[in-house]
């Protein structure tokens, strides 16, 4: 493999695939490397006014936040709210003497972090639901708009690849924006830190707490859901623990929730502050001791470095690899830049065996298109719909486990809509698609025509960048030489015959490139990085 592949190799595994201009530069590897390292240091929070959810429906939903629990509370046959009556019985505790309204039963509002609580949507009419679930899809649909965009064009890409790793790994997902965008941002800002400070955050995010029901995690009624996918998912993996860690693991993250404005909150009077017995050590143990404990165990280690290598090198883990990176990992505090940084420097990462081998999601398949071509949208937001199609929408895992990856992504329906999306790129397409139904769609019931995805407008590809790497390569050897470019597996003779013949029917320059692109693009060899 020569000095150039070696490079197109790092950018697909470090971040969404290589421009003309990166190859043009004619770097080393390891220099690349330092510069993806450099250009991944700053962060840079994703956000802007669009992400946010503006209920519509705020000035008749919000109410004020529920009281502690009375000595008489409210019947539970009660409902009345704040402009319909009041209670005489009742006064100000400013002493003004000013009546206060009577709330609903607390069983009767929705509290959630990032706002007040609201009324639940079984007390909603049809007609306000259909508002709301139009404001939560818009805020959703603009965040993975900003965030491909970033992917297809920051130069931190190295932060925003580990950023989709982290993505997968604390898989979550929540019916609001705002927690979901919270937790999305601290994966992104500690992406290349210490995991020890990212685990401790992310496990401290409201939409992690909600979605892992600890908030339904006390003293007197432990809930180990939370507990177990910790241990599960995020940091040992099944075999390294037992049931009774579980148990005393989820004594220990009683009391963690969060207030109505999305704010980590310990409740002391929910904590089990009891002795607890955790992978063999005892003491009055809380939520942040579980996770050091954890931590502390090399199994940990070697379950993070497998998973990052599946998802940079190879999805078939070579424990002799693995194991001296996991070593390093844990003496290093577990410093994700040094992993990386040891991972992407290794001889035997440029082994043919790990070239060329790596399925790309629905995500990378996207960003990569649009980064190593330029190309720009006039409207983004339809490649949201294809990215539902072939089985990725960001921010909506499919369940605590994340997108399992692999040749998991392609069937013999999703490889054909990978195969037409060029086509539907640049030349229009008349090519619609109707993503699946989702059990947890927010708007279930909508017909087949209003879910069917349909061909982007205005897809600019500038050909500008693609000429001059192909500076005076002649027009017969073009398809060749993009095909080095573009593809990371050998292209087989029988497929580059047939782009050569789609470039030699179009006699204009421009179109014949055009040509050579989207058939190099609708190979099968294209799906592979």
């Amino acid at each position: 493999m020569d000095t150039t592949q070696q490079l197109q190799h790092l950018y697909w595994r470090a971040g969404f695939g290589p421009r003309p201009q990166d190859v043009a530069a004619g770097l080393s590897p390891r220099r690349a490397l330092r510069q993806l390292l450099r250009d991944a240091e700053t962060f840079e929070p994703l956000d802007a006014p669009a992400m946010h959810f503006a209920d519509p429906l705020g000035a008749v939903m919000a109410v004020p936040p529920a009281p502690a629990p009375a000595k008489n509370p409210v019947p539970n046959g009660v409902v009345t709210t704040p402009d319909q009556a009041t209670a005489p019985n009742m006064t100000d505790p400013s002493g003004a003497g000013a009546p206060v309204p009577l709330l609903r039963p607390r069983s009767a509002f929705r509290t959630g972090p990032g706002g007040a609580p609201l009324l639940r949507r079984r007390d909603l009419t049809p007609e306000q639901r259909k508002a709301q679930n139009q404001g939560l899809r818009e805020a959703f649909a603009n965040m993975s708009t900003a965030w491909m965009d970033r992917m297809a064009n920051s130069p931190a890409q190295l932060r925003e690849k580990l950023t989709l790793f982290w993505h997968g790994h604390f898989a979550c997902r929540v019916r609001q924006p705002g927690p979901a965008l919270s937790l999305h941002n601290t994966t992104r800002k500690f992406a290349l830190g210490k995991f020890p400070d990212l685990l401790l955050a992310v496990s401290q995010e409201p939409a992690m707490l909600e979605f892992l029901n600890n908030r339904q995690n006390r003293k007197q009624h432990p809930n180990e859901n939370f507990a177990r996918e910790v241990m599960e998912l995020f940091t040992l993996g099944r075999g390294n623990y037992a049931e009774p860690d579980v148990k005393e693991a989820a004594r220990a993250f009683t009391g963690w929730g969060y207030d109505g404005q999305g704010n980590f909150r310990f409740r002391p009077q929910d904590h089990d502050d009891g002795p607890k017995t955790f992978l063999g050590r005892t003491g009055n143990f809380r939520g942040e001791d579980v996770l050091a404990i954890i931590l502390e165990q090399p199994a940990a280690a070697t379950f993070l470095t497998t998973k990052l290598y599946r998802f940079f090198v190879n999805d078939v883990p070579d424990p002799a690899r693995i194991a001296p990176l996991a070593d390093a990992f844990r003496r290093s505090g577990y410093d994700i830049r040094d992993l990386v940084e040891r991972l992407f420097s290794a001889d035997w990462f440029y082994d043919p065996a790990n070239v060329g081998t790596h399925f790309k999601s629905p995500v990378e398949l996207l960003a990569g298109i649009r980064r190593t071509l330029g190309v720009r949208l006039d409207d983004a937001r339809p490649l949201l719909g294809y990215q539902k199609a072939l089985g990725q929408t960001l921010f909506q895992p499919p369940n605590v486990a994340g997108w399992p990856g692999g040749r998991a992504w392609i069937d013999s329906s999703s490889l054909l809509l990978r195969l037409q999306l060029p086509a539907i790129l640049f030349k229009n397409a008349d090519f619609a698609v109707v993503p699946k139904q989702d059990e947890n769609d927010l708007a279930p019931n909508l017909s087949r025509a209003s879910r069917a995805a349909r061909p982007t407008a205005g897809a600019h590809l500038p050909l500008g960048p693609l000429q001059l790497l192909l500076g005076t390569t002649p027009a017969a050897a073009q398809p060749a030489r993009l095909g080095q470019f573009l593809l990371q597996a050998p292209i087989r003779p029988e497929n580059l015959a047939l782009v050569q013949q789609a470039a030699a029917r179009n006699p204009v320059p421009a179109g014949a490139l055009r040509d050579t692109l989207v058939s190099l693009l609708s190979l099968p060899e294209y799906q592979l990085s």
